[in-house]
């Protein structure tokens, strides 16, 4: 293991801790910076480089953890629910959760070997980078003018299944889980923090099982020689997701979904120009 394979390590870590939970797709992020610029796969096999970014994406998940934990406890009944609940007088469930992934995890099921053999390529993901800045873009020129759910604890079952059908639109590569779910919260009547919370914390247990399947699948690939090269990742991962996601929950109210937006059109326009 070399200096240049850790710092590649490092820089894939970043950028996906930096953009997986921000509306700004870790897909076209990592075509940029890893399969354009850093091509790991030629510095190990292409299925370790493949576990790799599983391995990252662990990281990234376990940021969430972290800044939802008193949530989580309480979601699990490990906690008491302390007074702050909606404004209805009910609280954010288990229940809730569920709702919003079934969806998800039908269409992904039945559609996971046709996305993967058609759908991950550079032209797909700009596609579905554009498309999804049109839709956070409408998000924010449509919203309903009276906010009727104010934080995560205010979203009713009904809401929960339609989030989940808007997070559908992510298994198109590029259109980002997060950017596709808030931008459907704030179309329903969401402020963009309700929404961003219940994007973040629906989204732990279907990347949580995913990851856990992938690196089952592929656990002959954790050698000694990549073991660092998935260590400094998975680090490097877990700080900047924290950072980011902290970073963006303080925020989101105020900046809302239409930043995020043109930025995906310039990211867009930048891979097509100078890489294709």
């Amino acid at each position: 293991m070399n200096w240049w394979e850790l710092f590649v390590a490092l820089i894939l870590g970043l950028v996906e801790g930096a953009t997986e939970f921000a509306p700004v797709s870790s897909t076209g992020h990592m075509i940029i910076v890893d399969d354009i610029l850093l091509k790991s796969k030629e510095l190990f096999s292409e299925p370790v480089a493949n576990t790799f970014k599983v391995v990252i994406q662990l990281g990234s998940i376990l940021a969430v953890v972290v800044v939802f934990k008193e949530r989580i406890l309480q979601l699990l009944g490990l906690k008491k629910e302390n007074s702050a609940s909606g404004s209805s007088g009910t609280r954010l469930s288990l229940l809730h959760v569920l709702v919003g992934l079934i969806p998800a995890i039908i269409l992904g099921f039945l559609f996971e070997d046709y996305i993967d053999e058609h759908l991950f390529s550079v032209h797909t993901v700009l596609i579905g980078l554009v498309a999804g800045a049109f839709l956070m873009l409408a998000a924010d020129w449509l919203a309903p003018s009276h906010v009727r759910t104010e934080t995560v604890d205010d979203i009713t079952f009904s809401q929960a299944f339609l989030v989940g059908l808007f997070q559908c639109i992510a298994l198109w590569p590029g259109f980002s889980r997060s950017g596709s779910t808030i931008s459907g919260g704030v179309l329903l009547g969401m402020s963009h923090r309700a929404a961003a919370d219940f994007t973040f914390i629906m989204a732990m247990p279907i990347m949580a099982g995913a990851s856990a399947l992938s690196l089952f699948k592929n656990w002959e690939y954790f050698t000694m020689e990549a073991l660092p090269f998935f260590t400094v990742g998975f680090i490097s991962a877990f700080i900047f997701a924290l950072l980011s996601i902290r970073f963006f929950l303080a925020l989101i109210n105020r900046i809302q979904l239409t930043p995020f937006a043109i930025y995906r059109i310039v990211l867009a326009a930048v891979i097509y120009f100078f890489f294709l």
